[in-house]
């Protein structure tokens, strides 16, 4: 009788060493910890649940849950947390695990709707480019010229298009501005036809912003963004809380009540002569409409400025939204004669009636952002140069987590290089709502021992001192000398790594880039081109990068990555589980702090072959009881405080002995 093999057996035999994937795969080896991992998906896959693993660096993962995806027959939804990811799943591992197992695998790559060109709006901007600047007529054309070629509409293969083009924004379409059904394009348009693309497919990959905002529009009735798929795998899942809460919020500003303006203007402008007065007349009250607005946003800033804590965000407590009341009800009511006004024509061009839609979600969220009370939100204003948003946003996520992302799949895999906290995933499985989930601990493929060496300074003052910054500075040049700069220093706020660079420059003569002086893909690609260079950034740069071999051979984190406490969203948090009687510093707060760091001090072993020099300057991980909470979380390089074991480390690489630098 012949017997049929389980996904999992399948899975381990592709992986054995006469299986297809070393005979195919460049630089194929089989990992114990991938092999493990695959299996276990493949069991999530057959058996149905939920697995959080968290696989070390060198484990192989996208392969690991990729190969069980194809190999299962059903659709699978790849959710990752960086384009980058996407791109290489996509464009390069799914084609190469294809060519291995002599097999075709459809798969859709689905982004979010701004990154492709409205065929809509882009004819109505060429139809008026007489009135744009002669620059943006040139790139115009250029988009013209690339919009015959294209297949598939993505502004990625324009490479002379800056990533913050405004131009850009005036010929994509938001989730508020698309037509839908309505759009006399719909049936060629580049959304639809990856939609449909993505519904024959097997394999779709997703981000997680697509995920959560395709979430939110099923969880409103609204319909789907990605099809219906049995499986998935949320990749980088550390990342899915903070999305989570970004997609199932609130938030209106300035720039969406400019956007509305203006596309209301552009609709009502190209009504017919005889509707003339009618057009006026509704212009004339969008007129009010951003006046009022600007009146309430106005007003919010005042409340941002007043506050006695610096920053760009403060927690709208019920006395202060209660000050905005005058300026919110004036909003409502001119928002409101604007929906009247529409309502009172029976037909209306598609362009018009979604204006007349967009009114009424802007006059509902109004009513959201200005009701302080609800406990299940923190609201609160966030002020960034001239522009100022309200918002509300979930204090939990754990239920709309376990409801509307894992909801009623048959299994859902959610795998990160770090999910575990002391070697326990209690907090990911609490913050996600996850409890019944299967989980699963693989360490790093790569030799921390020899590979790297951990400096923790012991003569830092305190943090939170004044002199803290001057100490830094003068080790980090110290350091840098030593490593021959090649270095990611990493910082907690944009005032320390200015302050920082400030006195560093001084100190030292390796070429240093900063955040901000130039876009952050530009920023990478000079730290690479350029010898020895030193880079100098904050949040963004935590995660998701990747800069293999000798150009990056040591990373600085000055500060403990302490979610500020006085940030609304951190603060709802502390003080919800204070009301339920936890204890939020050790329950949330060193946890988020852990996964924060080893996401930093993982941009450095990215390969068998990388060496270099891990340090945080805080001096409580040594000093404080709790430091040894985030000590035993870190790979297990050796630990030193000595400046002069950093040449000895090198040495040994290099050959040589090491002058020893006092």
């Amino acid at each position: 009788m012949k017997t049929t093999l389980t996904l999992a057996e399948r899975v381990a035999r592709a992986f054995d060493s006469a299986g297809p994937l070393r005979a195919a795969l460049d630089g194929f080896e089989p990992r114990p910890g991938q092999l493990r991992l695959a299996v276990a998906v493949a069991e999530t896959f057959d058996h149905g649940g939920t697995l959080i693993a968290e696989a070390g660096t060198g484990t192989g993962k996208t392969l690991a849950y990729l190969l069980p995806a194809v190999l299962s027959g059903k659709r699978v939804l790849i959710s990752t947390g960086t384009r980058t990811l996407q791109d290489q799943i996509f464009y390069k591992d799914v084609p190469a695990l294809a060519r291995a197992l002599s097999m075709t695998i459809r798969a859709a790559y689905m982004k979010g709707r701004t990154n492709y060109l409205c065929w809509h709006r882009f004819e109505r901007l060429r139809e008026a480019s007489a009135g744009l600047p002669s620059a943006d007529r040139s790139m115009l054309e250029h988009i013209a010229d690339w919009s015959t070629e294209t297949t598939t509409g993505d502004r990625a293969e324009i490479e002379e298009l800056p990533d913050d083009s405004p131009l850009w924004s005036e010929v994509t379409a938001t989730g508020d501005q698309c037509l839908g059904r309505e759009c006399p394009r719909y049936s060629d348009c580049f959304v639809t036809r990856m939609r449909e693309a993505a519904a024959e497919s097997q394999v779709v990959v997703v981000n997680h912003h697509l995920l959560c905002a395709d979430a939110s529009v099923r969880h409103g009735g609204f319909g789907e963004v990605i099809p219906d798929c049995e499986l998935a795998v949320i990749d980088e899942a550390h990342q899915l809380e903070d999305v989570v809460t970004q997609y199932f919020g609130v938030s209106l500003g300035t720039r969406r009540l400019d956007e509305f303006c203006a596309d209301a203007a552009s609709a009502l402008g190209a009504l017919p002569q005889d509707a003339g007065r009618f057009a006026s007349a509704v212009a004339s009250t969008v007129q009010d409409v951003q006046h009022d607005f600007r009146r309430l946003f106005d007003d919010a800033k005042l409340e941002l400025r007043s506050r006695d804590q610096p920053g760009d965000r403060m927690t709208l407590s019920p006395a202060a939204a209660g000050r905005l009341t005058d300026a919110g009800n004036n909003a409502r009511e001119s928002i409101d004669r604007v929906i009247a006004l529409l309502r009172t024509q029976p037909e209306l061009p598609d362009d018009v009636a979604a204006i007349a839609a967009r009114a009424e979600v802007l006059r509902d969220d109004l009513k959201i952002l200005l009701a302080a009370d609800d406990p299940a939100f923190v609201h609160f204003v966030e002020g960034r140069g001239r522009h100022v948003t309200l918002r509300a946003a979930p204090i939990e996520v754990a239920g709309i987590v376990r409801s509307e992302i894992v909801g009623d799949r048959v299994a859902t895999v959610l795998t990160s290089a770090t999910l575990a906290v002391e070697g326990a995933f209690d907090y990911a499985k609490r913050r996600l709502g996850l409890d019944d989930a299967k989980t699963l601990q693989l360490p790093s493929e790569f030799d921390f021992k020899s590979q790297a060496v951990l400096f923790l300074p012991n003569d830092m003052p305190d943090p939170r001192s004044p002199e803290f910054n001057q100490s830094a500075a003068w080790i980090i040049g110290e350091i840098l000398d030593r490593t021959s700069g090649r270095a990611f220093v990493l910082f907690t706020s944009y005032a320390a790594m200015r302050d920082v660079h400030d006195r560093l420059s001084r100190k030292t003569g390796w070429p240093l880039l900063v955040q901000g002086m130039a876009p952050r893909s530009t920023l990478l690609r000079d730290f690479r081109a350029t010898p020895n260079a030193v880079l100098l950034a904050t949040a963004s740069f935590w995660q998701g990068v990747d800069v293999a071999g000798e150009a990056l051979s040591c990373v600085i984190i000055d500060r403990l990555p302490f979610a500020s406490p006085a940030d609304p969203l951190v603060a709802a948090r502390i003080a919800a589980i204070q009301q339920r009687g936890g204890q939020p510093f050790h329950e949330y707060q060193i946890p988020l702090a852990t996964l924060t760091l080893l996401q930093g001090l993982g941009r450095l072993i990215r390969s068998k072959t990388d060496r270099g020099v891990l340090s945080v300057l805080d001096p409580r991980l040594t000093r404080m009881s709790y430091g040894s909470r985030f000590l035993s979380s870190l790979p297990p390089a050796p630990i030193t405080d000595e400046l002069a074991e950093l040449d000895r480390f090198f040495a040994r690489y290099d050959g040589t002995t090491a002058p020893v630098v006092d």
